[in-house]
């Protein structure tokens, strides 16, 4: 009987990405393809005859013309186009892979953190009977063949039950404990992920208020609203997308982490019982 393991490979996972990034930069050069050319407005505006007789009716044209640029450019700056201006392809990058990333760790934690996978019931059922029935062979090939945590667990303690049963016992303990400490460290990159985030968050706020004080530096009097908008929007969608992408990691790295631990647990405990009917096993004389 072999237990479920993980499907997803580091190769799967590392072409995964460079496709969706690939996508995304796709997605991003046709929007830069749809900007709005808005100075074509200012000289029309500025070429425009200013005679006294046809003033009021330039200026309802002009009106018009400028509400009907509004909404049509409305309708092509969508917020995530706006979203990704604001960001520079740099963050978008950044985010890009982090966010990624954090999506495949959390299935690939799922698929490992599985009870089929760390301590399935009908090892554990078959386990009991063989060692009711004596067959303590069939009982160490069985656990032999699992590849779960419940199986190697097991299977190193009946290998080790002829040297003693504190022996066994210890070897048990140590095998839960080496294969605990690997779960945890594939576990932590989701803390990593969580850490980082805000971190960058913070950085791209900086960055972005920077743009908007060297705007008003160099603009003078009348500083560009466009410029202080650009950084502004900057420092706000770098906070978000930092704490959007560190809450799911964070609270999918304490769930994950307490339901290895129960799960762990579950292991050792199965594993007293099933080596308790040898605790008079004594060392072999010498």
């Amino acid at each position: 009987m072999r237990s479920i393991q993980p499907v997803f490979s580091l190769r799967s996972i590392a072409i995964f990405l460079i496709a969706c990034l690939a996508a995304f930069a796709a997605t991003s050069a046709s929007f830069g393809q749809d900007e709005v050319d808005f100075d074509a407005f200012d000289d029309a505006e500025q070429a425009a005859p200013a005679e006294p007789g046809a003033a009021a009716e330039q200026g309802s044209d002009a009106g018009g013309a400028a509400s009907g640029a509004t909404e049509e450019g409305g309708k092509r700056d969508s917020y995530l186009v706006w979203m990704y201006r604001s960001l520079g392809w740099f963050f978008t990058i950044v985010f890009s892979l982090l966010s990624l990333t954090m999506v495949a760790l959390i299935v690939i934690n799922i698929v490992a953190l599985q009870r089929s996978a760390l301590a399935p019931e009908e090892l554990a059922e078959e386990f009991g009977a063989l060692l009711d029935q004596n067959k303590f062979q069939e009982a160490y090939e069985l656990a032999k063949n699992d590849e779960s945590l419940l199986g190697k667990s097991l299977a190193t303690g009946l290998a080790r039950m002829p040297n003693g049963f504190d022996k066994a016992i210890q070897a048990m303990q140590d095998v839960e404990q080496e294969e605990t400490m690997r779960l945890e460290h594939q576990l932590g990159y989701l803390a990593l992920i969580g850490n980082l985030a805000p971190m960058i968050g913070l950085f791209g706020t900086v960055v972005g208020m920077i743009a908007s004080f060297q705007a008003i530096a160099s603009g003078g009097a009348a500083p560009s609203p466009q410029k202080l908008a650009e950084g502004i929007a900057t420092a706000l969608f770098t906070t978000e997308l930092g704490l959007a992408i560190a809450l799911p990691a964070l609270a999918a790295y304490d769930i994950l982490k307490n339901r290895l631990q129960r799960f762990v647990l579950d292991v050792a405990v199965l594993g007293d019982n099933f080596m308790g009917r040898f605790s008079n096993v004594g060392a072999p004389r010498q």
